[in-house]
């Protein structure tokens, strides 16, 4: 069954109202985002994986509050059965259930064994999104990710935000 989109801005702005807050400041950014054309297509691209809904490896810490700027290195050859998922901002019943909700490293390698994709970096990234400093994330947790994919010689990343 399909469902509809989720008007998160809508959703925020509501819930804020009852609770008495005022409206929520969402980030805006100067300027065009940067932009880098594909050199090659994604058949040859190797993608790498960044999500933010909190998913952690068994027997690693998990994330434990929001602001949380840390993330986790996840191995790419990861079994589902290995990861563990914790957030403050969501519910995560259909994470806990299949991780790829929210972290769809099954996907990854489904769409490399036909052909779409290239491959697959050798580790994942994972934290809690939910960071409140725009700043925080734009000056330390970015820069910090950004030189982790980079190291990997990815082609692309996906990121999946929740």
């Amino acid at each position: 069954m399909r469902q509809a989109p989720v008007d998160y801005i809508e959703q925020t702005r509501a819930q804020y109202d009852v609770l008495g807050y005022p409206a929520y400041a969402w980030v805006e950014n100067e300027g065009a985002p940067p932009w880098a054309t594909l050199e090659k297509p994604l058949n040859e691209c190797r993608v790498g994986l960044i999500a933010s809904g909190g998913i952690y490896r068994a027997g690693q810490v998990a994330f434990h509050h929001k602001d949380d700027l840390s993330f986790r290195i996840i191995d790419a050859t990861i079994a589902r059965d290995e990861l563990r998922v914790t957030h403050f901002a969501y519910d995560q019943r259909d994470a806990r259930r299949d991780p790829n909700a929210v972290f769809p490293i099954d996907t990854l390698h489904a769409l490399v064994e036909e052909g779409t994709l290239g491959g697959i970096g050798p580790r994942t990234y994972t934290f809690m999104g939910g960071i409140y400093s725009a700043r925080r994330v734009r000056d330390r947790l970015a820069p910090a990710l950004a030189e982790r994919v980079l190291a990997d010689k990815v082609d692309v990343v996906l990121l999946v935000p929740v």
